[in-house]
């Protein structure tokens, strides 16, 4: 997967940027792979590394149960930087001292930097400060090189054994030109050339499916979103006609989905597609079913059923073809981090599926640079610029078990939400926007009538990669309209909210 030889290794501890860090190296032009604390020297060496670096944390590094990695990962050779938590583990392991801090310190904090490499052509004095705990005695051979008020010892460097330090959260955007800190590691410590690029990969993703795939068949699951449709015009490329896509309306998809998707695949990207009505299917199934998770497990497995039945249509398959992308992987908790969600296509598979194997070729990487494969791999604008639809469809935008009233609900609302958003102009502004059927009824007067009725929730956020989102600020007047077309066109409806929500704390979808 590393373009060139160049590969860093960020060994999660379990903090909640981890993911971040990943992104900002690969912006950086190095390929990186986000890797558990717990992965043997061998995954963690690979076919190259470049260098190591280690994240932040919950736990604190003298707690019994803290988290730790192998001894042998400080033998590799290569340099390694610590960040926050990664940072005092660091000092732990050479025999420094750490305790709680007498002063925590928190959000944006003023710092003085050293005159070092690692904080090369630095002009700021800001950075995002997270950290209970601070280092008190420095190993032999570790010397500070960045100072706060509360916190003598705000960075580190070993320069002898490439071992470096830092406190603050250099990876999250309130700290003013953290992504150089990352870049002055990565060329001006690891020596890397850094020229990776998601456009540079296509020739080599395709020559690995073929490695994989050989002369056997593919079944691909089409949904329609960026995801799969990226993934299915790259196999496609790779091997042909051996791949044959499945398109599955399992009734929980958007106002007239179903047709504009067969439509587009079919008469404009000339993929090999075949529509299966699962709508009954599928909708029994999540009858009456209410837990968020259940649904996500329920769907994983009723789509393999699906596909495994349509591979039997066509005289089998020897592989099934998925969308998954390095999100989907870490968020159904591969990682030192918590399970967030199960994806329907990672966490949600059943153990028993009826092919040889998984083939995912966009597995390793974010949302972004499946956007940039897509557009190098000729793809039309609009439909890799299309924003993101959860795989598990609406099934997780009705909260609350799911009836064909509450669908029909929700579609219209988010048909014209989907129509004042484009109206207004700002579909390329907005990442992902949707609505939501709460649940919830309120009292209302419509007509001078009481009412008692459902309120609808409106997301909309901006991002990059969905790893870290801000609730979009849509302007009053749009707003406005959007709530006035709702209660007015949609049935039932007689309130409308607006989520101002972050990721973290929140998640894009609210199930």
């Amino acid at each position: 997967m590393a373009q060139d030889r160049e590969r860093i290794v960020v060994l999660d501890f379990g903090g909640q940027y981890n993911q971040l860090i990943a992104r900002r190296v690969r912006e950086a032009g190095v390929f990186s792979e986000l890797l558990s604390h717990k992965s043997g020297i061998d995954k963690i060496k690979g076919d190259a590394l470049s260098g190591i670096i280690m994240t932040g944390g919950p736990d604190s590094v003298y707690a019994p149960d803290a988290k730790t990695c192998l001894d042998e990962v400080f033998s590799l050779g290569v340099p390694i930087l610590g960040v926050c938590y990664g940072m005092q583990y660091m000092v732990k392991v050479f025999g420094g001292g750490v305790r709680a801090a007498d002063v925590k310190e928190y959000g944006r904090t003023a710092i003085r930097f050293a005159k070092h490499p690692l904080f090369a052509g630095i002009d700021g004095n800001i950075v995002w400060m997270n950290h209970n705990d601070a280092v008190t005695a420095l190993p032999q051979g570790f010397v500070s090189i960045a100072q706060t008020e509360h916190c003598p010892v705000a960075a580190f460097a070993d320069d002898a054994r490439r071992l470096y330090g830092i406190q603050f959260h250099a990876e999250v955007a309130h700290t003013p030109q953290g992504e150089l800190i990352f870049r002055n590691f990565l060329q001006n410590i690891c020596g890397c050339r850094c020229t990776y690029s998601t456009a540079g990969m296509a020739d080599a993703l395709i020559k690995s499916v073929r490695s994989q795939v050989g002369d056997g068949r593919v079944l691909g699951a089409l949904s329609g979103g960026v995801d799969s449709s990226v993934a299915s015009v790259l196999v496609h490329q790779a091997i042909g006609d051996r791949l044959t896509c499945i398109f599955v309306d399992h009734g929980l998809l958007r106002l007239n989905e179903a047709e504009e998707v067969m439509a587009f695949y079919r008469d404009t990207l000339k993929l090999n597609i075949i529509a299966v009505d699962a709508r009954a299917r599928f909708l029994a199934k999540l009858a009456g079913v209410t837990e968020p998770e259940q649904k996500r497990k329920i769907i994983g497995a009723e789509f393999i059923r699906v596909f495994e039945e349509e591979a039997r249509k066509l005289g089998g398959a020897d592989y099934l073809l998925q969308g998954t992308i390095y999100p989907d992987v870490i968020e159904s908790g591969t990682g030192a981090a918590d399970t967030i969600k199960s994806h329907h296509n990672v966490g949600g598979l059943p153990k028993d599926i009826g092919f040889k194997g998984l083939l995912e070729p966009l597995r390793m990487l974010f949302k972004d640079e499946v956007r940039a494969l897509g557009e190098h791999l000729g793809i039309p604008h609009k439909l890799v610029w299309r924003q993101p639809f959860p795989g598990p469809g609406l099934a997780i935008r009705v909260i609350g078990d799911i009836t064909e009233e509450k669908l029909d609900i929700l579609r219209k609302s988010d048909f014209i939400l989907r129509d004042e958003v484009a109206k207004a102009g700002l579909e390329n502004d907005i990442w992902q926007y949707f609505t939501v059927f709460t649940g919830l009824r309120s009292v209302g007067v419509m007509g001078d009538q009481r009412t008692y009725d459902y309120a609808i929730g409106v997301r909309a956020v901006t991002s990059t990669d969905a790893m870290t989102v801000e609730w979009a600020e849509l302007p009053y007047p749009v707003l406005r309209r959007i709530s006035e077309r709702i209660i007015g066109e949609v049935p039932h409806v007689n309130r409308v909210v607006y989520d101002i929500t972050s990721k973290p704390p929140g998640t894009i979808e609210w199930e």
